[in-house]
């Protein structure tokens, strides 16, 4: 069985990546360059190319008996996410396995939600045996944010008060390892859910007990934040997350019991909680600045 991973360099797709190479299984990744084609794990197969190019598409999905598709937010994710649907179904995938984001039509104007749409619609309508995968905000998302966190004192995402089912990515890939490997998913949609409502207050007080000193909030301000990020960000992602964090601040993005009964059984075991992700990020962090 031959296993093609797009987005296999990401935080979600290198677990995804070692998860199948785990299970002795053949793991195609694509990738744009040699620089990252090196820099793969051991076992796993490089294949270049790039879904913006049609005249690579051939290589790409050559072989393949099933597909995870991990798009990354970019201004032309949903061409790269209709195109590799395309493909799998040109070439007689078995099965795609597709990462998309909890309850999509719930933001419909944020771009990077619309795509996501967009392509669960064309996988449903392709014929091809799928998997939806619908994750909420990452734990691991708070990477970014650990100058803020551990220098400034502030946990900077946007997240609002009304509060998130936040879920760790090596959750969300040992979901989708599943969905590749086991019986049982086909045709179906999970949510990816952790056991908590978070808060942006409750990250921060998380933070602050796990480093024993004050953290607060950045709050809601929203022209605050995108004026922070520009220097960080391309304005179009500014503008996108902008909309995005609007509508957590307003709705929330939290998970029904039905939703959470989803996540258990695709993990087939109880999703990481928050606090325990924050413990070990931050042993991480201090371990660096000790050896550093």
């Amino acid at each position: 069985m031959s296993y093609l991973v797009i987005g296999g360099t990401g935080t979600v797709g290198r677990d995804v990546v070692a998860g199948l190479l785990q299970k002795n299984e053949t793991v195609r990744v694509l990738t744009r360059s040699e620089e990252h084609a090196d820099k793969l794990p051991n076992g796993a197969i490089p294949v270049l190319g790039d879904l913006e190019d049609p005249t690579t598409y051939d290589q790409i999905v050559q072989g393949i008996d099933k597909l995870f598709l991990l798009n990354a937010v970019s201004m032309t994710e949903l061409h790269q996410g209709l195109a590799a649907v395309h493909e799998a179904r040109r070439t007689g995938a078995d099965r795609v396995v597709y990462l998309s984001v909890q309850d999509p039509e719930t933001i419909p104007n944020a771009p990077h939600f619309a795509a996501k749409i967009a392509v669960e619609n064309a996988l449903k309508e392709s014929g091809l045996t799928y998997t939806i995968l619908r994750p909420n905000n990452f734990y691991q998302n708070d990477y970014w944010f650990e100058e803020a966190i551990t220098q400034q004192g502030v946990y900077p995402q946007p997240i609002g008060d009304v509060g998130l089912s936040r879920v760790d990515t090596r959750d969300v890939a040992q979901a989708a390892v599943n969905a590749l490997t086991q019986p049982g998913h086909e045709n179906k949609t999970y949510t990816l859910a952790g056991p908590d409502i978070l808060t942006g207050e409750n990250c921060a007080e998380v933070y602050a007990d796990v480093l024993d000193r004050p953290v607060s909030y950045g709050g809601n301000d929203l022209d605050a934040w995108a004026a922070e990020m520009q220097s960080m960000l391309p304005e179009w992602m500014v503008y996108d997350f902008r909309l995005m964090y609007g509508a957590f601040q307003e709705n929330g993005l939290t998970a029904t019991r039905s939703q959470k009964k989803e996540t258990r059984r695709i993990l087939g075991q109880e999703p990481r909680s928050f606090r325990a992700f924050a413990k070990e990020v931050v042993a991480s962090w201090q371990k660096r600045v000790a050896t550093s």
